[in-house]
């Protein structure tokens, strides 16, 4: 057994959802440590009496660095690395314009493989180590991601994006080969290690109902796997969709109707959603993914944060990269309080660091696994410096309790403030 490490530093863990209890959900030691031993944390206290129960341990005092969970990314596109931040389109046009030549180049495993160590080092940069991914329709695409995780120690989401209509020639499979390829990808990965497989229809839109249809069959004979898609992400989308399927209740319906809504789904934007699909989605505790940078930039709407919160459903927090501007989850908080101002409701910082970690950790339905600070869960979590800079600095100086100090990193921060960040207590960042 290795030798057991002990973090000094404030600790920020979770006793309950901040969006049922407020600021008094979470739990914070202005001195506190956390015991680390075989990747898991073992200890979670006052950093005087873990320091007395475990007097054999190694010692990393972090100062006054805040040790919190490692972010988590619940919905992102790998393979959209090296188009993030291109200039002024809307969705189809971006799809059309971006996306789609830069995921013809995954066939080619050297250049999926660079990709992806390069993706997964970006996110541990800024103190993210678990992302759920979408991958291409090139089986290489997907072992490169996963392949690249498994190097790292990291838990990973991801699966070959399916798309057999509406898309260009080589980004086409058939609804066959969609379920043949993911069913063996699925066979390799999941659950192999820190890896799970996530059966993955891009959206409707480019998948024909025949392949809808194949991949609900393969979730049912694989329930337990997660399934990603998108939903309701821009309103010229969703006339789209009315066209493509016209017997179709409304979006949602187009998933029902083939066998792809479940409490393992996860749906990616969901900003215009008919109360019918709001009622299902709640119905069945599937989550949706809010994708704030992703939804501004590429100029979507405003996501309901605060009504869908309170009508009970389940929700996420992601990147969306490359349609999100920014690798950062820092960023993406910041996004998402800045979306919900605009629709009325002032996020608390709490409630944004429980998005990004223990909420983003449930919406795909891991929360006993990690996603927060408590003895038991594996030992995935991140140091903020929470005076990287000097804007920073002089504003958290006048900071009279943990979430004053902590909000202006959220607004402002980068990667700069990312101390440490470690996977299965191993030091990956810092």
């Amino acid at each position: 057994m290795s030798q057991a490490r002990l973090h000094l530093g404030q600790t920020l863990s979770f006793a309950a959802d901040p969006f049922d209890q407020g600021p008094a959900a979470v739990r914070h030691e202005r001195r506190g440590a956390l015991l680390v031993q075989e990747g898991r944390i073992a200890d979670l206290g006052p950093a005087d009496a873990l320091r007395a129960r475990h007097p054999g341990a190694r010692i990393t005092d972090h100062g006054d660095g805040l040790i919190l969970p490692g972010f988590v990314d619940a919905h992102a596109h790998y393979p959209q690395t090296g188009i993030i931040a291109s200039w002024g389109k809307r969705l189809i046009d971006w799809l059309n314009s971006y996306t789609f030549p830069e995921e013809m180049r995954f066939g080619d495993a050297g250049y999926a493989a660079e990709i992806a160590g390069q993706y997964l080092d970006l996110l541990l940069a800024n103190g993210t180590t678990t992302v759920c991914s979408y991958c291409t329709i090139h089986p290489a695409s997907v072992q490169a991601l996963f392949e690249a995780a498994e190097a790292r120690g990291m838990r990973i989401f991801a699966g070959k994006t399916c798309m057999d209509r509406n898309a260009p020639d080589g980004l086409r499979d058939t609804a066959q080969s969609a379920y043949d390829d993911s069913l063996a990808l699925l066979r390799q990965w999941h659950g192999r290690g820190r890896a799970s497989y996530v059966i993955t229809p891009r959206f409707s839109p480019t998948s024909s109902p025949q392949q809808l249809q194949a991949l609900g069959a393969l979730w049912a004979e694989h329930p337990d796997c997660l399934m990603q898609t998108h939903l309701s992400e821009q309103l010229d989308e969703i006339a789209w969709v009315k066209e493509l399927f016209p017997k179709a209740r409304d979006y949602l319906d187009t998933y029902e109707a083939h066998g792809l809504l479940g409490e393992n789904g996860l749906y990616g934007h969901a900003i215009h959603l008919e109360p019918r699909e709001r009622d299902r989605l709640r119905e069945v505790g599937a989550a949706l993914i809010h994708c704030p940078t992703s939804n501004t930039f590429i100029g979507s709407g405003l996501f309901d944060m605060a009504g869908l919160i309170a009508e009970g459903q389940r929700v996420g927090l992601a990147t969306d990269t490359g349609g999100g501007s920014s690798f950062s989850m820092l960023r993406t908080m910041a996004a998402a309080y800045e979306i919900s101002q605009l629709r009325g409701h002032a996020l608390h910082p709490a409630q944004l660091i429980w998005l990004a970690t223990q909420g983003s950790a449930r919406a795909l339905k891991v929360d006993d696994r990690f996603g927060n600070l408590a003895k038991g869960l594996e030992a995935d979590f991140t140091v903020l410096d929470l005076a990287s800079t000097p804007a920073i600095a002089q504003r958290a100086a006048r900071a009279d309790d943990l979430f004053e100090a902590l909000f202006p990193t959220i607004m402002m921060g980068d990667d700069r403030a990312i101390s440490a960040t470690y996977v299965a207590g191993q030091r990956l960042k810092g």
